[in-house]
């Protein structure tokens, strides 16, 4: 098995033509992500460096940003937290928007100003949202309208001093910004009443900023840029610190990768993934912006009409996303109908990739959609298949340059070649750590830097590697991680409820669904019962789809409900 010690490492020899086996040289060049995005601004002012349409189906709505106007923007930003919020280096900044122009334009400021970012989801519930403002220290928030009332219910239970509120048309300018925010609050009825009366219009926040001072802020390598948060097997939620280094090394490794193929300045990008996801933020907002590419951000990547549309005038050169959408997207007919002469690589991860939607999608699109494997604290990918057409579908491909695998067994020993083992990964895109979790981070970082992923894997003497199974009782709904801990906690609540385990099973549209076992309290406890009370304090896909009542349910000798036991098959 190789490993960074190795003399040879069986998979470079089967990189592309031009792929380097380290990027060191290339990540030491810059001290911050702030030196990488500059840079791109520098190079490309005048290209569009993303294009949003909040309301795709709407005529008009489709908005673009400059590099130059981006930076511009940032700089702004960076200005009003420095200035009028007071705001210092290390300080936690919660964004919490879905894909829209003003992400980039948060995102960037923030960094200039020297901020921590911690990306939220906004599906969260405000029981989520106040665990990770509080965990990661946030006092300072800025979101969209939609979700502010879920912001309201905990704003005084956390740290957040600054709410910075922004609607979904703001970036539309008069008159079609008003018309959206007004279709989307009083007919869509979208944006539930709020009242928070401290809260900053971020089109004020920018326009205060314009007019002030920006203290550039000096910022270090190993300085943490991101708070992704993510669960682990124990299923409580910990902030995978991800330094300045961390990222740009993953930036450096996915660049170089894509690099047979891409151009400077001639590529658009199709961004579904959220910004708030690892994988769209180091690939749309960092590795493509070196080429000076056009990110276009979907906002709904599930309004498949409207996404089809932005797709069709777009004439996008790469995509991304996880498999459900990929097969969405094929068995749509206008997508099928789309002019795909100008595509050149659709890249997959977040959740395995279907060997059957990897071959519709070269029928339709006659391109390759390559998958790849990473974690959150891997700032993400490990490994991916290459795109100069020697992927293997199945496979998650190749480790990235830099990058070091092995396999081991539950003893810590290396497996032999082609067993499967624990996989294990070692590189620059690995993060410091948890977050005041050192206990946690000892569990899965090992003192000599490998990360155990707890992820079962083998790796082909050609050094392909492939996932047979996850260590892990994480369940992945549609590229989202659940964590079962956390959904027996919300049940286990209900009075009805005697005990409770949940697993992941088998579904066609998201690659898995949360079922749980239940054992009854109140006898007249009904499946109904059940997920409503779910559905008080969970995201929609962390609520179950199925509800099985037991008479028991199977442990060890010592109380612990076995899950294991659960997913097989009744006899």
């Amino acid at each position: 098995m190789a490993s960074e010690n190795s003399n040879a490492t069986p998979w470079v020899t089967r990189y592309p033509k031009g792929i380097p086996a380290k990027v060191e040289s290339d990540i030491d060049r810059y001290n911050s992500v702030l030196d990488v995005f500059e840079e791109a601004c520098k190079r490309y002012p005048t290209h569009t460096a993303f294009t949003n349409s909040p309301a795709p189906t709407l005529p008009g709505t489709s908005v673009s940003i400059t590099f130059s106007e981006l930076n511009r923007k940032a700089e702004s930003f960076a200005a009003f937290l420095q200035n009028e919020l007071k705001l210092k280096k290390g300080d936690r900044i919660a964004i919490q928007m879905p894909n829209l122009l003003q992400y980039p334009i948060v995102m960037y400021g923030a960094i200039k100003a020297g901020l921590v970012v911690v990306n939220t989801n906004p599906l969260y519930t405000d029981r989520e949202m106040k665990h990770q403002f509080n965990d990661a220290g946030c006092t300072t928030v800025v979101i969209l309208s939609n979700y502010a009332a879920n912001l309201q219910k905990i704003l005084a239970e956390t740290k957040i001093r600054h709410v910075i509120i922004t609607d979904l048309g703001e970036m539309l300018g008069f008159p079609m910004g008003p018309v959206v925010n007004a279709l989307v609050k009083h007919v869509k009825k979208m944006v539930p009443d709020f009242s928070l009366p401290d809260a900053i219009p971020l089109g004020a926040a920018l326009q205060k900023g314009a007019s002030q001072t920006f203290t550039r802020v000096t910022m270090t390598a190993e300085e943490v840029a991101f708070l992704q948060y993510t669960g682990g097997t124990t299923g409580v939620s910990k902030g995978a610190m991800l330094t300045h280094r961390n990222v740009i090394a993953n930036m450096e490794q996915i660049r170089h990768w894509i690099s047979p193929l891409l151009k400077e300045g001639e590529e658009v990008g199709i961004c579904a993934l959220p910004l708030y996801h690892i994988f769209a933020l180091t690939l749309h907002g960092m590795a493509l912006l070196k080429y000076g590419c056009n990110n276009v951000l979907i906002t709904n990547p599930r309004d498949i009409r409207g996404f089809v549309k932005e797709m069709k005038r777009s004439k996008f050169t790469v995509t991304s996303g996880v498999n459900t959408l990929f097969n969405a997207l094929l068995n749509n007919a206008d997508f099928r109908a789309l002019d795909f002469s100008r595509l050149k690589v659709s890249v997959a991860g977040g959740m395995a990739l279907q060997k059957a939607v990897a071959l519709r999608w070269r029928e339709v699109t006659k391109t390759t959609v390559v998958e790849g494997y990473g974690l959150t604290e891997t700032s993400p990918v490990v490994s991916c298949n290459p795109v100069d057409g020697t992927d293997r579908v199945g496979t998650i491909g190749l480790p990235l340059p830099s990058t070091f695998v092995k396999m081991l067994d539950d003893n810590g020993n290396e497996v032999k070649q082609g067993e499967p083992g624990e996989l294990c990964v070692k590189g620059p895109q690995v993060m410091k750590g948890y977050w005041q979790r050192p206990d946690e981070t000892e569990k899965i970082m090992t003192k000599d830097g490998w990360l155990k992923t707890g992820d079962m894997a083998v790796i082909d003497p050609d050094g392909f590697c492939k996932i047979v199974d996850r260590k892990k009782d994480m369940i992945l709904v549609s590229g989202f991680n659940v964590y079962p801990n956390e959904v027996e906690d919300e049940i286990a609540s209900h009075p009805g409820v005697l005990e409770v385990a949940a697993i992941g099973v088998p579904s066609e549209q998201s690659g898995e669904v949360v079922k749980v076992f239940i054992v009854k309290k109140d006898p007249a406890l009904t499946e109904e019962q059940v997920i409503a009370h779910a559905r008080k304090t969970l995201t929609n896909y962390k609520v179950p789809k199925f509800v099985e009542f037991r008479k028991e349910l199977p442990k060890t000798n010592v109380g612990k409900i076995l899950r294991r036991a659960l997913k097989e098959p009744a006899k």
